[in-house]
């Protein structure tokens, strides 16, 4: 059985391949997934179908290549924790912003469950406007 650092591993992997399948593979059927209240799509969203719909399209409708970079992953177990780079171009008003960012995962039983993202929302917001 992969560990929850592999299983991390992976799902950057296939982020960084464009491959939203493969990202979403190991997530559990009630993984909780929480945007950084400030986020373009802050709050938590419970379930695939909410996570895919609230964050990943919403993102893409909105952003021109908006990507993650991921600097380092520590492993502490069951979680595991990314550090990295946010990136992109907000469509309405053309202006981009480049935020630090640290992902923290809970893997149980071979499956994500939880999710939280620590970003610097303000680069975000400033992007909006």
């Amino acid at each position: 059985m992969r560990t929850p650092y592999q299983i991390i591993k992976d799902h950057y992997a296939a982020s960084d391949r464009g491959d939203l399948d493969g990202m979403l593979a190991d997530l559990a059927p009630d993984a909780a997934w929480t945007e950084m209240d400030g986020f373009p799509c802050r709050g938590t969203h419970v379930g695939r179908e909410a996570i895919v719909r609230e964050v990943f399209q919403r993102l893409g409708a909105e952003f021109d290549g908006y990507t993650f970079r991921l600097e380092r992953l520590l492993d502490a177990g069951s979680s595991v924790v990314g550090i990295g780079d946010y990136s992109g171009t907000f469509r309405a008003t053309g202006k981009s912003f480049h935020a630090r960012v640290t992902h923290v995962w809970d893997v149980r039983d071979g499956k994500i469950v939880r999710f939280e993202q620590f970003t610097d929302t303000l680069r975000v917001a400033d992007c909006m406007r």
